[in-house]
């Protein structure tokens, strides 16, 4: 069902303090996160949107945060979830909450109408649950125990592709540390009330001009800052590929150095909702799939692929599925282990 909007009055933000500049972007307060404007009274702009079936936001939205201290996402007790983005129309807040069948979203900032024509997608509007047949009794009764699960589409590709390249051959913890300093640290102010500590992502110039010794600072190799620093140069044309099919856009992802299978499949399952874009390159994936289906533990990525071949055009959404029915081996060897990069 289309949505509708709603134009609030907005009051003329008070006035703040003067702002310092240093090389890579905006200097920090001493807390080392950027000063949030006044919060005006009343969003700039709402929505609301009635889905065609069972939504669970949590669910949904769930896989865009990195971390709990994610700076660009907070879910808060009373059900919301708040979203930052750099949109094509500029650095936008959404607000999306949930009223019996009706989704109500509320958008701040110069992205709101973008965040908002596009929430349905968001949301997994595009996507289609009833596609996929279980073969598993496992994959079956996941499926009917979370009945809201959607494929969320973003419709931007550096927001999901920056921090899928910090992830790389890291641990997640180190991962999303990294993610959390560097957009604290060079990130705008979250546009309207947003939670206390919510920034917007860096600008693609603003990740170019991040200095060498700050990268350390926030845990990450030369390698992995490289491969950022290649995407953010060809960012409009990475972007072009939010309007592509899912394959053509890791094709192109994948033509900058850095970027491989395993970052692009991250990256598009985001950026496009593609339910059958598997991630191939992981650590911990295939075991568990193979544990999940076929009780073989030490499964690589062929026989992941293998046995996800039934599934064909719903690979990811049955890889979903199986981490999150909470099947997976018992752990036997040590956590990889942190590197602080910062202290080498």
């Amino acid at each position: 069902m289309a949505g509708r909007f709603a134009p609030r009055p907005t009051p003329r933000p008070a006035s703040r303090p003067a702002r310092t500049t240093v090389r890579g972007g905006r200097a920090a307060d001493q807390a080392g996160v950027p000063q949030q404007a006044p919060a005006p009274a009343a969003p700039s702009l709402v929505r609301t949107w009635v889905p065609d079936g069972p939504l669970d936001l949590g669910l949904v939205l769930g896989p865009l945060r990195r971390g709990s201290g994610d700076p660009t996402f907070r879910a808060l007790p009373d059900g919301s979830v708040w979203r930052t983005s750099l949109t094509p129309a500029g650095p936008g807040t959404l607000r999306v909450t949930r009223h019996g069948g009706e989704v109500r979203g509320e958008a701040w900032g110069a992205g709101a109408g973008w965040f908002l024509d596009r929430l349905p997608d968001l949301l997994g509007a595009a996507d289609d649950p009833a596609a996929f047949v279980p073969r598993h009794k496992l994959l079956a009764l996941t499926r009917h125990r979370r009945p809201g699960l959607r494929l969320a589409r973003t419709g931007l590709m550096l927001e999901s592709l920056i921090p899928s390249v910090l992830e790389q051959k890291v641990t997640t913890g180190e991962a999303y540390r990294a993610w959390r300093l560097l957009v604290r640290k060079y990130g705008e102010p979250a546009p309207g009330p947003a939670p206390d500590r919510m920034a917007v992502m860096p600008s693609p110039r603003t990740w170019a001009l991040i200095p060498s010794w700050e990268w350390h600072r926030a845990g990450v190799d030369d390698k992995r800052a490289s491969a950022v620093l290649r995407a953010v140069r060809v960012a409009a044309r990475l972007e072009e590929a939010a309007g592509m099919a899912p394959a053509a856009a890791r094709a192109r992802l994948e033509l900058v150095s850095g970027i491989g299978p395993w970052t692009s499949a991250e990256t598009v399952q985001r950026s496009h909702g593609a339910p059958d874009e598997v991630t191939t390159g992981d650590l911990h994936l295939p075991g568990i799939v193979g544990w999940a289906l076929a009780g073989d533990r030490y499964a690589d990525d062929a026989a992941m692929l293998n046995l996800l071949e039934p599934y064909a055009g719903q690979r990811h959404r049955a890889a979903r599925l199986i981490l999150l029915s909470g099947r997976t081996p018992a752990r036997r060897a040590p956590k990889m282990p942190r590197r602080d990069v910062g202290r080498l």
